[in-house]
């Protein structure tokens, strides 16, 4: 046999060898595929029947895909945590709600995000409880100067400044004495106290005096004026009068001593 048919028959047997690789990889992958095919069936099938297996799956997938986001953020998320915010788009107020937070932020240079769900609550609970809205966000401005973890050295906490230990029964309904730091159940609370304040004493000017702790005093240290002037600048802000912007007014300075309650009527008061 010749050279050239030694190497014609070479070429012949790798031309065999390659096709017989090629088609033997070919089949080989056909059929893995096909049982890849057969298994993702057979899973779809049995996580059909099986619901149970599927929620845990679906578990397992939720808790792998949570700690990725954790692992590459470097923080936990946690999408209802805007459940927790006491905030509203001012925008989505009717106007006259939405004049007096702007008005209020930037007097007390407060977001007017929360400010805006302190006013729309103000005037839900104003509705129900028949006090003007704007007298009790004229108190909590006088309060706490919309503090809502401000704490008087008696007691008297939050946003409407309620003595949590005296008023604790008005809070079981809201969870317990902790939620006095929650702006809209401070706010709630206060406006009760406020209400029978009002109710005992006969007139807002008087029932302020009784809010304040000063009922068997002479004078109340001009709480229930600061207030009233308070009101009044929010009145025309929320009839769309210009009103200025004037410095925030003093904290109230009465304290009741031996302080039984700031909102107690009985409780003789001291000014400090």
């Amino acid at each position: 046999m010749t050279a050239t048919g030694r190497l014609g028959r070479l070429a012949r047997g790798v031309q065999t060898f390659c096709c017989d690789v090629a088609e033997g990889f070919f089949e080989i992958t056909h059929n893995g595929f096909a049982v890849v095919g057969l298994a993702v069936v057979f899973s779809v099938m049995t996580l059909l029947a099986r619901p149970d297996l599927r929620q845990a799956g679906e578990a397992q997938l939720v808790t792998w895909l949570h700690a990725r986001q954790v692992e590459t953020l470097g923080l936990v998320p946690e999408l209802d945590a805007i459940d927790r915010a006491t905030a509203l788009n001012p925008k989505d107020l009717p106007k006259q709600q939405a004049a007096v937070a702007y008005w209020l932020s930037k007097k007390y240079r407060v977001a007017p995000e929360p400010l805006s769900a302190l006013v729309a609550e103000a005037y839900e609970i104003g509705e129900r409880t028949k006090i003007d809205p704007t007298l009790l966000l004229a108190v909590m401005a006088v309060e706490s100067g919309f503090n809502p973890f401000a704490q008087s050295p008696v007691g008297a906490q939050g946003l409407m400044q309620v003595m949590t230990g005296i008023h604790s029964d008005k809070y079981e309904n809201f969870g317990g004495r902790l939620a006095a730091f929650d702006p809209v159940t401070n706010l709630r609370v206060g406006a009760k106290v406020l209400q029978e304040c009002i109710q005992r004493a006969g007139s807002v000017q008087a029932g302020l005096k009784f809010y304040v702790g000063a009922a068997l005093l002479a004078e109340d240290g001009g709480y229930a004026e600061k207030v009233m002037t308070e009101h009044a600048r929010l009145q025309q802000v929320a009839h769309g009068r210009p009103v200025p912007i004037a410095p925030p007014p003093t904290l109230r300075t009465i304290a009741p001593s031996p302080a039984p309650s700031v909102q107690d009527a009985e409780a003789p008061a001291v000014i400090s």
